[in-house]
């Protein structure tokens, strides 16, 4: 399938206006609404700076650019690819996800993503529920984080899902545990990170801590289960979510100044550490070609039966290298 470009709307404010009514007026082609998610996304700039407040106050003589992303298919095709299948049942199925597997297609991942796959896998019963683009989703892990996701096969069974993923595990329903491998070793070996994450306003591929009126409260818990070398190099790290905000681990663990091995995106100015490490650490760092995430155990509350089910995937196997080559 071959994707259309993307469109570029540029426009001059020609008199004092919230963002989105301006571009909703200026370009009547594009709903209002469309226009509020796109700005929530960061395809909007106001003055070449990326907003993402939708009532964002604009004043006479600025410039504004919208990026318009190319559609995706509103009905997702059937592919078969292999699926690690952990448990299924006429309600719900959990999938251990590997390193490189897109969740739903977006612009430039039209095809040979989990919904594509799951749609070949459970046939009709995923249709329309969580939106066409992302039948039966009810959380997603980024591209290059691995490990536990559970997918509805019906109505009720995503209502349910969603309501306590909608309440972080705050009622004791739901848990959600990630394995990381981070730079260095939080001086406290348990802790909290509580800040705020939003959009970044310089580039809307990554997210930021924030104080904006846009951001949302974040919430991550940790504990070092080992480290490696005196002063440590790197460390294995266990972080429990009360929050499910976009990169809200890689964000939260470089905020605190460990980001995650092998993160290009949060954890760029780290590379030279790489210097620091032996031939086969640096080689396994090398290897591993993506962030050291995992998401390794994953508990909640059967939507229909209300039985509580835990689910644990091992560290896969490029991670296991990793810890491996630090111990050597």
């Amino acid at each position: 399938m071959t994707s259309q470009p993307s469109q570029t709307l540029t426009a001059t404010v020609e008199a004092p206006d919230r963002l989105d009514r301006f571009l909703a007026l200026a370009f009547p082609e594009v709903s209002r609404a469309r226009f509020q998610r796109l700005i929530a996304e960061g395809y909007v700039a106001v003055e070449g700076v990326c907003i993402t407040e939708t009532r964002h106050k604009l004043k006479a003589g600025q410039r504004v650019e919208a990026v318009i992303p190319p559609a995706v298919a509103a009905e997702p095709q059937p592919e078969i690819i292999p699926l690690n299948v952990v448990y299924e049942d006429k309600d719900l199925i959990i999938i251990d996800k590997p390193a490189g597997l897109v969740v739903h297609p977006g612009a430039g991942n039209e095809t040979g993503t989990l919904v594509n796959a799951l749609i070949a896998h459970c046939g009709d019963s995923l249709s329309g529920i969580g939106g066409v683009k992302r039948p039966g989703i009810v959380h997603r892990l980024d591209k290059d984080t691995s490990g536990l996701l559970v997918i509805a096969k019906n109505d009720a069974a995503h209502r349910g899902l969603s309501e306590q993923f909608a309440a972080h595990g705050r009622d004791g329903r739901l848990e959600r545990a990630y394995q990381a491998i981070v730079w260095g070793a939080p001086e406290r070996s348990r802790g909290t990170v509580s800040a705020n994450i939003a959009r970044s306003n310089t580039n809307r591929q990554k997210m930021a801590i924030s104080k904006s009126e846009a951001s949302r409260e974040a919430v991550t818990h940790y504990e070092v289960l080992k480290t490696f070398g005196k002063p440590p190099i790197a460390s294995l790290v266990r972080c429990v979510l009360e929050t499910g905000r976009t990169h809200q681990i890689r964000v939260h663990m470089t905020h605190i100044g460990h980001p995650l091995l092998g993160d290009r995106v949060y954890g760029a100015s780290f590379k030279s550490s790489l210097n620091t490490l032996s031939g086969t650490a640096r080689d396994a760092v090398n290897t591993l070609n993506r962030q050291a995430l995992h998401a390794g155990k994953l508990g909640f509350e059967h939507p229909r039966t209300g039985k509580a089910l835990s689910f644990e995937s091992p560290l896969p196997a490029d991670m296991m290298q990793l810890l491996a080559a630090f111990t050597r």
